[in-house]
């Protein structure tokens, strides 16, 4: 029995094999990306780094991120995604030893920058092989899954990360992070394979046939007004989520006194909200809007910008009141983001552009997490926190008020597919 053949059953045991290892694999990449937000409050203190210059190292992976997205989109079309996949766990991991070692600015912006360009060698790979596996009916759900594992080693890299800062330093939080990705190449080189065996020479058959030039790819994707909507709400979503993510360890240790470990451990919760956002938001757009995305991420984006406007005031009540709102806003965050960074992008992408579409719309995703981190950066040392959260909340509902624009669009099935 074919893929294709089981597209409305469950998935069978070579998929689930897959997809749990896509689900590791990808979700690993996080511990050594997020890990630098549990290591911004002791590189300020040791280094004597102000908030500015921690927000142009951090807007350096952004820019880098991005512009590796739009490239290594094209470079996954064709070289095997376990080789890319490899390269960028194992370059990350060494770059995050390298970054400990540095002291000057200059060079804590190159590597991180560095860091962002290897990072990007996750999601195009891993989007390819999910489209290697799973048909188009089945690919929503499967995802979702995967989605889910980067929000769950979100929440992981804050914990490890905090207690190996409090361990071992601020250098801590990048040398455990690193040790785990290098396990993660070596358990997905073991166990991930690029496509069905069976279905080995059809697909390198329809994939030459549907591979076109750079130059038409940009050209078909860079003229589809609707992926221009999805990608400026993409970049206002980011700027809103990497405030909350690289920003909100060092707002929480500052305005509650509290720890790093402490305040990491809170944060933990961020991601915990995103698991169930990303899954339950996927799952609302095929049960309740027939596939139309965009009125459960305008929904869920103007949510978290009343949230973002409450979080200011609701964490200086407790710890329960300070858990529940960043797990409320975990979901309000992550449910449209997995909507906008690969569902709805394939949705909507013009025939054969599908990694391209996505590429372009994480491209813009991650200059709007640059300028997001560099303006935080800005308004937090020059205006104070509130200043800076309100922003958040701005970006929110900027993107809910875009995505507004596609209300009713919907999901075009290929009339033909194999996949």
């Amino acid at each position: 029995m074919t893929i294709h053949s089981t597209a409305r059953q469950g998935f069978n045991p070579e998929q689930r094999m897959v997809l749990w290892v896509l689900w590791l694999t990808y979700g690993s990449f996080y511990f050594c990306r997020n890990n630098l937000s549990v290591a911004l409050p002791g590189i300020q203190g040791e280094l004597g780094c102000s908030k500015s210059q921690l927000g142009t190292v951090l807007m350096a992976l952004k820019l880098a991120y991005g512009a590796g997205q739009f490239i290594n989109g094209q470079i996954a079309e064709h070289w095997r995604p376990r080789r890319l996949l490899a390269l960028g766990l194992l370059a990350s991991a060494v770059l995050n030893v390298v970054f400990g070692w540095m002291t000057a600015m200059y060079f804590l912006i190159f590597i991180w920058a560095c860091n962002g360009y290897v990072q990007a060698l996750g999601w195009p790979p891993t989007m390819r092989v999910a489209a290697n596996w799973f048909p188009a009916l089945q690919r929503g759900r499967a995802i979702g899954i995967i989605g889910t594992g980067y929000q769950l080693c979100g929440a992981l890299t804050f914990v490890v990360a905090g207690w190996a800062a409090e361990r071992f330093g601020w250098r801590g939080a990048l040398y455990v992070p690193a040790a785990l990705l290098v396990m993660s190449a070596i358990h997905m080189l073991v166990f991930l394979k690029d496509e069905p065996a069976v279905e080995h020479a059809l697909e390198e058959i329809e994939h030459s046939a549907a591979k076109g030039s750079l130059r038409a790819n940009l050209a078909v994707t860079l003229s589809n007004p609707a992926l221009w909507l999805v990608a400026v709400a993409l970049c206002l979503l980011d700027a809103c989520r990497y405030g909350f993510t690289d920003w909100g360890v060092t707002h929480l240790k500052e305005v509650q006194n509290a720890s790093v470990s402490s305040a990491a451990f809170k944060y933990a919760v961020l991601p915990f909200g995103g698991i169930a956002g990303a899954y339950l938001s996927g799952w609302a757009t095929d049960r309740f809007f027939k596939g139309r995305r965009a009125p459960v991420i305008c929904i869920l984006l103007l949510m978290l910008g009343l949230l973002a406007l409450a979080y200011d005031s609701v964490i200086h009540l407790g710890m329960a009141p300070s858990v529940a709102i960043l797990f409320c806003i975990g979901f309000c965050i992550f449910g449209p983001q997995v909507l906008l960074v690969g569902t709805l992008p394939v949705d909507l992408a013009r025939s054969g552009t599908a990694a391209a579409a996505v590429g372009f719309v994480n491209f813009m995703g991650y200059m709007g997490a640059a300028a997001g981190d560099k303006l935080t950066g800005h308004l937090a040392e020059d205006h104070g926190w509130p200043t800076a959260v309100r922003f958040w909340a701005a970006c929110a509902f900027g993107g809910a008020l875009v995505i507004a624009c596609l209300w009713n669009a919907k999901t075009h099935m290929p009339k033909t597919s194999n996949r």
